[in-house]
Protein backbone atom coordinates (compact mmCIF):
# COMPACT_ATOMS: atom_id res chain seq x y z
CA UNK A 1 0.00 0.00 0.00
CA UNK A 2 1.42 3.16 -1.38
CA UNK A 3 2.02 5.23 1.75
CA UNK A 4 1.67 2.00 4.07
CA UNK A 5 -1.05 1.84 6.92
CA UNK A 6 -2.73 3.84 10.07
CA UNK A 7 -3.33 1.75 12.80
CA UNK A 8 -5.19 3.03 15.84
CA UNK A 9 -5.40 1.15 18.97
CA UNK A 10 -7.99 1.48 21.42
CA UNK A 11 -6.73 0.65 24.80
CA UNK A 12 -6.95 1.56 28.79
CA UNK A 13 -5.55 0.68 32.27
CA UNK A 14 -7.19 -2.16 34.61
CA UNK A 15 -6.41 -3.02 37.85
CA UNK A 16 -3.00 -5.13 38.76
CA UNK A 17 -4.59 -8.61 38.36
CA UNK A 18 -2.85 -9.81 41.72
CA UNK A 19 -4.49 -7.01 43.91
CA UNK A 20 -7.85 -7.79 45.75
CA UNK A 21 -10.22 -6.19 43.93
CA UNK A 22 -13.43 -5.65 46.36
CA UNK A 23 -16.39 -3.48 45.25
CA UNK A 24 -18.27 -1.23 47.05
CA UNK A 25 -21.50 1.36 46.43
CA UNK A 26 -20.44 4.46 45.82
CA UNK A 27 -22.34 8.22 45.45
CA UNK A 28 -22.06 7.77 41.38
CA UNK A 29 -22.61 3.78 41.60
CA UNK A 30 -20.65 1.03 42.14
CA UNK A 31 -16.97 1.19 42.35
CA UNK A 32 -13.53 -0.76 44.07
CA UNK A 33 -12.54 0.49 46.77
CA UNK A 34 -9.25 2.29 46.78
CA UNK A 35 -9.70 2.42 42.90
CA UNK A 36 -7.56 4.88 42.31
CA UNK A 37 -4.80 3.45 44.82
CA UNK A 38 -4.51 0.67 42.46
CA UNK A 39 -1.75 -0.34 40.41
CA UNK A 40 -2.42 -0.43 36.93
CA UNK A 41 -1.42 -2.23 33.78
CA UNK A 42 -2.84 -2.09 30.11
CA UNK A 43 -5.58 -4.05 29.38
CA UNK A 44 -4.49 -7.61 28.52
CA UNK A 45 -6.32 -7.73 25.24
CA UNK A 46 -5.32 -4.29 24.47
CA UNK A 47 -1.94 -5.22 24.56
CA UNK A 48 -2.22 -7.34 22.47
CA UNK A 49 -3.98 -5.58 20.06
CA UNK A 50 -0.72 -2.83 20.64
CA UNK A 51 2.03 -5.21 20.13
CA UNK A 52 0.16 -7.26 16.62
CA UNK A 53 0.16 -3.03 15.51
CA UNK A 54 3.27 -2.31 15.99
CA UNK A 55 4.62 -5.09 14.49
CA UNK A 56 2.46 -4.72 11.27
CA UNK A 57 3.81 -1.33 11.06
CA UNK A 58 7.26 -2.14 10.64
CA UNK A 59 6.14 -3.73 7.52
CA UNK A 60 4.64 -1.45 5.06
CA UNK A 61 6.53 1.95 4.78
CA UNK A 62 5.09 4.73 6.06
CA UNK A 63 2.78 3.32 8.69
CA UNK A 64 2.15 4.52 11.71
CA UNK A 65 0.46 3.31 15.51
CA UNK A 66 -2.04 5.83 17.23
CA UNK A 67 -2.81 4.38 20.64
CA UNK A 68 -6.38 6.04 22.20
CA UNK A 69 -6.59 5.77 25.83
CA UNK A 70 -9.40 6.42 28.06
CA UNK A 71 -8.81 7.06 31.76
CA UNK A 72 -7.67 9.02 34.89
CA UNK A 73 -5.06 11.06 33.54
CA UNK A 74 -2.70 9.94 37.11
CA UNK A 75 -3.33 6.78 36.08
CA UNK A 76 -2.47 6.99 32.19
CA UNK A 77 0.63 8.65 32.94
CA UNK A 78 1.39 6.10 35.39
CA UNK A 79 0.82 3.06 32.80
CA UNK A 80 2.99 5.15 29.97
CA UNK A 81 6.07 5.09 32.02
CA UNK A 82 5.98 1.83 31.75
CA UNK A 83 4.42 1.03 27.83
CA UNK A 84 6.57 3.94 26.02
CA UNK A 85 9.73 1.56 26.05
CA UNK A 86 7.91 -1.43 24.15
CA UNK A 87 6.97 -0.18 21.26
CA UNK A 88 6.37 3.14 18.96
CA UNK A 89 3.11 4.88 19.13
CA UNK A 90 1.70 8.36 19.61
CA UNK A 91 -0.98 8.69 22.63
CA UNK A 92 -4.15 10.44 22.00
CA UNK A 93 -5.59 10.69 25.74
CA UNK A 94 -8.78 10.83 27.25
CA UNK A 95 -9.45 11.80 30.73
CA UNK A 96 -11.77 10.22 31.90
CA UNK A 97 -13.73 7.08 34.41
CA UNK A 98 -11.92 3.63 33.86
CA UNK A 99 -14.04 1.73 35.59
CA UNK A 100 -15.60 -1.51 34.59
CA UNK A 101 -18.86 -0.20 35.47
CA UNK A 102 -18.83 2.47 32.71
CA UNK A 103 -21.46 1.88 30.02
CA UNK A 104 -19.77 0.57 26.57
CA UNK A 105 -22.11 2.66 24.49
CA UNK A 106 -20.42 6.08 26.25
CA UNK A 107 -16.99 4.70 26.09
CA UNK A 108 -17.16 3.82 22.07
CA UNK A 109 -18.97 7.44 21.60
CA UNK A 110 -16.16 9.03 23.33
CA UNK A 111 -13.01 6.62 21.66
CA UNK A 112 -15.02 7.52 18.30
CA UNK A 113 -14.87 10.88 19.09
CA UNK A 114 -10.91 10.95 20.01
CA UNK A 115 -10.28 8.91 16.66
CA UNK A 116 -12.02 11.50 14.01
CA UNK A 117 -9.95 14.06 16.09
CA UNK A 118 -6.71 12.58 14.62
CA UNK A 119 -6.24 15.19 12.07
CA UNK A 120 -3.62 13.26 9.61
CA UNK A 121 -5.92 10.27 9.54
CA UNK A 122 -6.62 8.34 5.80
CA UNK A 123 -9.49 6.39 6.35
CA UNK A 124 -9.01 4.52 3.54
CA UNK A 125 -5.62 3.13 5.28
CA UNK A 126 -6.90 2.94 8.68
CA UNK A 127 -6.70 0.09 11.03
CA UNK A 128 -8.44 0.23 13.97
CA UNK A 129 -7.31 -2.94 16.83
CA UNK A 130 -8.51 -3.48 20.29
CA UNK A 131 -9.34 -6.05 22.40
CA UNK A 132 -11.97 -8.50 21.52
CA UNK A 133 -12.64 -8.53 25.56
CA UNK A 134 -11.75 -6.63 28.46
CA UNK A 135 -10.72 -7.16 31.41
CA UNK A 136 -12.67 -4.36 32.69
CA UNK A 137 -15.50 -3.17 30.05
CA UNK A 138 -16.14 -7.09 28.99
CA UNK A 139 -19.36 -6.36 27.34
CA UNK A 140 -17.51 -7.53 24.14
CA UNK A 141 -19.43 -4.55 22.08
CA UNK A 142 -17.28 -1.78 22.79
CA UNK A 143 -14.98 -1.98 19.76
CA UNK A 144 -17.50 -2.80 17.65
CA UNK A 145 -19.86 -0.02 18.61
CA UNK A 146 -16.62 2.18 17.74
CA UNK A 147 -16.60 1.02 14.31
CA UNK A 148 -20.35 1.43 13.16
CA UNK A 149 -19.40 4.68 14.86
CA UNK A 150 -16.94 5.25 12.60
CA UNK A 151 -19.27 3.64 9.45
CA UNK A 152 -16.56 1.10 9.87
CA UNK A 153 -18.80 -2.08 8.75
CA UNK A 154 -15.70 -4.96 7.91
CA UNK A 155 -15.01 -5.44 11.13
CA UNK A 156 -13.70 -9.31 12.42
CA UNK A 157 -13.50 -10.18 16.30
CA UNK A 158 -11.59 -13.06 18.37
CA UNK A 159 -8.51 -12.49 15.75
CA UNK A 160 -5.43 -14.62 16.36
CA UNK A 161 -3.96 -13.52 13.26
CA UNK A 162 -3.78 -10.98 10.58
CA UNK A 163 -1.92 -11.32 7.43
CA UNK A 164 -0.94 -8.51 4.08
CA UNK A 165 -1.31 -10.64 1.25
CA UNK A 166 0.75 -9.61 -1.76
CA UNK A 167 -2.48 -7.63 -3.27
CA UNK A 168 -2.91 -5.60 -0.29
CA UNK A 169 -5.81 -7.36 0.99
CA UNK A 170 -6.39 -8.59 4.69
CA UNK A 171 -6.17 -12.28 6.18
CA UNK A 172 -7.54 -12.69 8.77
CA UNK A 173 -7.61 -15.95 11.51
CA UNK A 174 -10.98 -15.98 13.66
CA UNK A 175 -11.95 -18.24 16.15
CA UNK A 176 -14.85 -20.17 16.12
CA UNK A 177 -16.27 -23.29 18.31
CA UNK A 178 -14.23 -26.06 18.64
CA UNK A 179 -11.14 -24.47 18.98
CA UNK A 180 -10.95 -24.02 15.29
CA UNK A 181 -10.39 -20.43 13.38
CA UNK A 182 -12.56 -19.32 10.44
CA UNK A 183 -10.34 -17.66 7.47
CA UNK A 184 -11.43 -14.52 6.04
CA UNK A 185 -10.33 -11.85 3.86
CA UNK A 186 -10.91 -8.21 3.50
CA UNK A 187 -10.63 -6.50 0.43
CA UNK A 188 -8.92 -3.28 1.92
CA UNK A 189 -9.06 -1.04 4.63
CA UNK A 190 -10.94 0.27 6.47
CA UNK A 191 -11.16 -2.33 8.85
CA UNK A 192 -12.02 -3.07 12.82
CA UNK A 193 -10.00 -6.22 13.92
CA UNK A 194 -10.88 -7.36 17.52
CA UNK A 195 -8.18 -9.40 19.11
CA UNK A 196 -7.65 -12.38 20.81
CA UNK A 197 -4.19 -13.36 21.69
CA UNK A 198 -2.55 -12.64 19.01
CA UNK A 199 0.77 -14.60 18.03
CA UNK A 200 3.55 -12.09 19.60
CA UNK A 201 4.93 -12.36 22.88
CA UNK A 202 5.57 -9.27 25.33
CA UNK A 203 8.21 -6.72 23.48
CA UNK A 204 11.70 -6.22 25.99
CA UNK A 205 11.68 -3.02 27.12
CA UNK A 206 13.53 -0.47 24.71
CA UNK A 207 15.28 3.16 26.41
CA UNK A 208 15.19 4.47 23.02
CA UNK A 209 11.59 4.16 21.90
CA UNK A 210 10.83 4.98 25.40
CA UNK A 211 12.66 8.46 25.55
CA UNK A 212 11.22 9.08 21.84
CA UNK A 213 7.39 8.29 23.11
CA UNK A 214 7.76 10.12 26.00
CA UNK A 215 8.87 13.67 23.30
CA UNK A 216 5.32 13.32 22.73
CA UNK A 217 3.15 11.24 25.33
CA UNK A 218 3.49 14.26 28.20
CA UNK A 219 2.19 16.97 26.00
CA UNK A 220 -0.58 14.52 24.86
CA UNK A 221 -1.53 13.88 28.68
CA UNK A 222 -1.22 17.25 29.18
CA UNK A 223 -3.86 18.54 26.50
CA UNK A 224 -6.11 15.17 27.67
CA UNK A 225 -9.58 16.15 26.78
CA UNK A 226 -12.18 15.69 29.86
CA UNK A 227 -14.66 13.06 29.66
CA UNK A 228 -17.57 12.61 31.70
CA UNK A 229 -19.09 9.40 31.71
CA UNK A 230 -22.69 9.73 32.91
CA UNK A 231 -24.26 6.65 32.94
CA UNK A 232 -27.58 7.34 32.99
CA UNK A 233 -30.02 4.44 32.66
CA UNK A 234 -28.19 2.02 34.25
CA UNK A 235 -28.65 0.24 37.37
CA UNK A 236 -26.72 -2.32 39.41
CA UNK A 237 -28.78 -4.44 41.86
CA UNK A 238 -26.10 -5.81 43.04
CA UNK A 239 -22.21 -6.23 42.67
CA UNK A 240 -19.95 -9.25 44.39
CA UNK A 241 -16.97 -11.15 43.95
CA UNK A 242 -16.97 -14.48 42.00
CA UNK A 243 -17.34 -17.33 44.87
CA UNK A 244 -14.36 -19.30 45.63
CA UNK A 245 -15.09 -22.80 46.60
CA UNK A 246 -12.70 -25.73 47.14
CA UNK A 247 -13.86 -29.03 47.97
CA UNK A 248 -10.77 -32.11 47.49
CA UNK A 249 -11.39 -35.57 47.69
CA UNK A 250 -8.51 -38.29 47.53
CA UNK A 251 -9.17 -41.35 45.59
CA UNK A 252 -6.74 -44.18 44.23
CA UNK A 253 -6.97 -46.61 41.33
CA UNK A 254 -9.80 -44.21 39.69
CA UNK A 255 -10.40 -44.54 35.84
CA UNK A 256 -9.89 -41.77 33.48
CA UNK A 257 -14.74 -42.36 32.65
CA UNK A 258 -14.83 -42.39 36.57
CA UNK A 259 -13.21 -39.17 37.37
CA UNK A 260 -14.83 -37.38 34.20
CA UNK A 261 -18.14 -38.66 35.25
CA UNK A 262 -17.49 -37.07 39.44
CA UNK A 263 -16.05 -33.74 38.11
CA UNK A 264 -19.87 -33.72 36.02
CA UNK A 265 -21.45 -34.66 39.00
CA UNK A 266 -20.04 -32.36 40.87
CA UNK A 267 -20.75 -29.43 38.45
CA UNK A 268 -24.61 -30.59 38.19
CA UNK A 269 -24.59 -30.20 42.04
CA UNK A 270 -23.81 -26.50 42.15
Amino acid sequence: MNGGYQIVVCGSIVPDPLQTLEPVAGPAGPALRNEMMLPVVLDPWAAHALYEAANLAKQPPGSKVWWVALGPKAKLHQLMMVMAQKVPFELVALDGPASGFSDSWEVAEALAGAIESIPELDRDRLLLFGGWESASRGAGVTMQTVGERLGITDQFQGVDELVIESDGSVKLLERVEGGRHQVSVCGSPPVVVGWATGRLPEPPNNPQVGMLNMRTVMPALQRSKPVQLSGEGLSFHSVDLPEQRRETRIVRDSSADEIARDIVDWIKSD
